[in-house]
């Protein structure tokens, strides 16, 4: 029979009577002939309320203990399911991480993936049974101590747990019902996508799209699982297609962009006239490197003279003043005249595979911001997107200004 693993986030399984409506959506499979595997999070608030009790409890908890608690919350989920789909007569079990087991690396708070044994799940399909299984965690094997995979780890969790038994797809439950060619609430007229390509979503992902979580995604490309992105809320007896993430093979009709992004979460810092010479990015960058703060655009200007430069960069915004507070303690080895700062910017970006066969696609989305008078501070490009840093006043004007300059206002 094939195989389903089927994902319920947290607004899902918020309540018994939501968890109900899932369950109804798990027999619908059932009844289609599918041996399915269900991943679910923790009821809405559930994990927030954990943490809190964690940061209550101790300033200086033990981030193994962390785990150990904030796990709780899809143990929770995974047997009220597991009790409800018994009581509509479809045989279930519920699965901790540690009982597959899902081994991980010993990074808690955010772990990676290394094995999934699909042994005990493949006995517990000839049984019969529906595997109701808790995401976000799993077991490091050699001290034997729970682990989470960090926020939207459920996302992981079920991509994961679908390669390692052969799933035909994974599906991706959430409140929205698929992917949108850019934020409904940003632009009315955006619209659902049928079909999104791994790497395009990998992009939309990372770059403010949060429909899921980026690790998921890089799992589903480098396994080839196919992956829908559907809603809970929909009738379960008349559920929509939702989106379907593919790979590109799969997509016969490709517009040139796909989608737009943008992300909120963005700060720029500029370090003007750093003295010229070799080494100095490195001295910029490493320390913030070891920090584990993200740089993401690197705008670099010589001057006339050649003997200094402009440095503009972007990190996350939760980092500014991290990164700030390291670079001025680097004063000593980075000679720079002034260090400056910015957080009310925003990272637009427009995601496409058709760029990589379509020349002037970006300089057409700087014209058409120049005559809205836009003015962009930084750029970033790859061969599938590029991004833009704005002023963040003017967000919703770029977004629905490239959302109609590409076409996909069109049905």
């Amino acid at each position: 029979m094939p195989r389903l693993v089927m994902k319920f986030g947290g607004t899902s399984v918020a309540t018994v009577d939501r968890i109900r409506n899932v369950a109804r959506h798990v027999a619908r499979e059932v009844r289609a002939g599918y041996e399915v595997a269900v991943v679910v999070s923790a009821m809405s608030g559930k994990t927030n309320e954990l943490v809190a009790w964690c940061k209550d409890a101790s300033a200086l908890y033990a981030q193994s203990e962390y785990d150990a608690v904030v796990a709780s919350g899809e143990q929770v989920t995974s047997g009220l399911l597991a009790i409800v789909l018994n009581e509509m007569g479809l045989k279930a079990r519920s699965w901790q991480g540690w009982q597959i087991p899902i081994e991980t690396s010993d990074q808690h708070g955010s772990a990676r993936i290394q094995n999934i044994d699909g042994a005990r799940l493949d006995a517990g399909f000839q049984r019969g049974e529906v595997a109701v299984i808790a995401g976000f965690q799993g077991i490091h094997a050699e001290t034997g101590r729970l682990t989470t995979l960090g926020r939207g780890g459920s996302d992981t969790s079920a991509v994961a747990i679908a390669a390692a038994i052969g799933a035909e797809r994974c599906d991706i439950y959430t409140d929205v019902d698929g992917v949108y060619t850019t934020d409904p609430r940003v632009v009315p007229k955006a619209r659902r996508l049928e079909r999104v390509a791994f790497e395009e979503m990998l992009e939309m992902a990372s770059l403010g799209a949060k429909v899921l979580q980026v690790r998921s995604v890089e799992l589903a490309m480098v396994h080839r699982v196919p992956t829908t992105v559907r809603s809970s809320f929909d009738d379960p007896d008349d559920a929509r297609p939702g989106t379907l993430i593919c790979d590109e093979d799969d997509i016969v009709e490709q517009q040139i962009i796909t989608g737009i992004a943008f992300s909120k979460d963005e700060a720029q810092i500029t370090l003007r006239r750093v003295k010229d010479k070799p080494g100095i990015a490195a001295a910029i960058f490493g320390p913030l490197a070891d920090a584990n703060i993200n740089v993401d655009m690197i705008i670099q200007v010589v001057s006339g003279d050649g003997a200094a430069t402009d440095m503009t960069f972007t990190v996350p915004a939760a980092d500014y003043e991290r990164a700030r507070a390291i670079l001025e303690a680097q004063s000593g080895t980075v000679e720079c005249e002034r260090i400056e700062g910015a957080t009310d910017v925003v990272k637009v970006s427009a995601i496409g595979i058709g760029m990589r066969s379509h020349a002037g696609v970006a300089a057409k989305a700087f014209r058409a911001l120049a005559e809205k008078g836009i003015n962009i501070r930084a750029i970033t490009t790859s061969e599938i997107k590029f991004s833009v840093l704005i002023d963040a006043a003017y967000t919703e004007l770029a977004v629905r200004t490239l959302h109609s300059l590409y076409g996909l206002d069109k049905a």
